[in-house]
């Protein structure tokens, strides 16, 4: 049938009359991400918070999926509900990652966190700590319905903030999300350069679709990552790919598509 119009076999995933047909009638038919692209998974509990592998394990299963990195983002002290880590559990925990790096080949382990954005909208963790991380992964877990879209730009804010975690907060399942304005995220995200995630767990694919499209115009990078506590969740980073590709994402358009030597800079 394709043929017969005179059209490449497009993705199942970008077949939803949105133009795409007559995008590729003019040759200029984007492609989207595959899931070779992936180089990491950028957000990985272990056992350190509420997670329930073994930082050995996390590289051992990241390795055996091909990374070449994987961030381990446990939970700051304010998510006591998830065992979250004070800051001095923080920096026993990343003397521990540089250990294990020492010792590992072929995958390397970011140190990070997943820090709670407070209700004042500042930082559950010291500054100088945060500075010796990899990588900061900042996102709401109280106060759903206190000043959120507030406390999410001053997070932006921050200068050691990277990224912004599950950003509308949605729950399928059961919650439609925080009283947020995902509009004026994705302006203050373009304006200070930081990056919003594709949360990957399959009860929240957070950002959604439509709203990876309004983050894509507005050239801001979308970082994916699985929130994975367990082993076997390392598989849902798929979910999160479906998602991406009904938005029409590009390799260009994740920063976990590059390798490690690029991504370190971009973070």
């Amino acid at each position: 049938v394709y043929a017969v119009f005179g059209l490449p076999v497009f993705p199942p995933e970008m077949r939803e009359d949105r133009g795409e047909i007559e995008l590729a009638l003019e040759g200029k038919l984007p492609v989207i991400v595959e899931p070779a692209d992936i180089k990491g998974d950028l957000h990985v509990h272990s056992n350190w918070s509420d997670g329930v592998m073994t930082l050995e394990e996390v590289a051992e299963h990241g390795k055996g999926l091909g990374y070449s990195y994987i961030a381990i983002c446990d939970h700051s002290q304010a998510a006591r509900y998830a065992h979250g880590l004070s800051p001095d559990r923080l920096a026993e925990e990343v003397k521990e990652i540089d250990k294990l790096n020492s010792k590992l080949k072929g995958i390397k382990l970011l140190k990070g966190i997943e820090v709670d954005i407070l209700g004042d909208g500042t930082i559950d963790c010291p500054e100088e700590l945060l500075k010796k991380l990899d990588i900061v992964v900042a996102s709401i877990h109280s106060g759903f319905k206190k000043n959120v879209t507030e406390r999410i730009i001053a997070a932006l804010k921050h200068p050691l903030v990277n990224i912004i975690g599950h950003p509308t907060g949605r729950l399928i399942s059961g919650r439609e999300g925080y009283d947020v304005d995902v509009d004026k995220i994705i302006e203050a995200s373009a304006k200070y350069g930081k990056i919003l995630e594709l949360n990957a767990y399959y009860d929240r694919l957070d950002l959604d679709e439509f709203n990876l499209k309004k983050a894509k115009e507005k050239r801001v990078l979308i970082s994916i990552g699985t929130d994975t506590h367990y082993a076997h969740g390392f598989g849902m980073m798929r979910y999160g790919l479906g998602i991406a590709r009904r938005a029409w994402l590009t390799k260009k358009d994740i920063i976990n598509t590059l390798p490690l030597s690029k991504l370190l800079p971009r973070l």
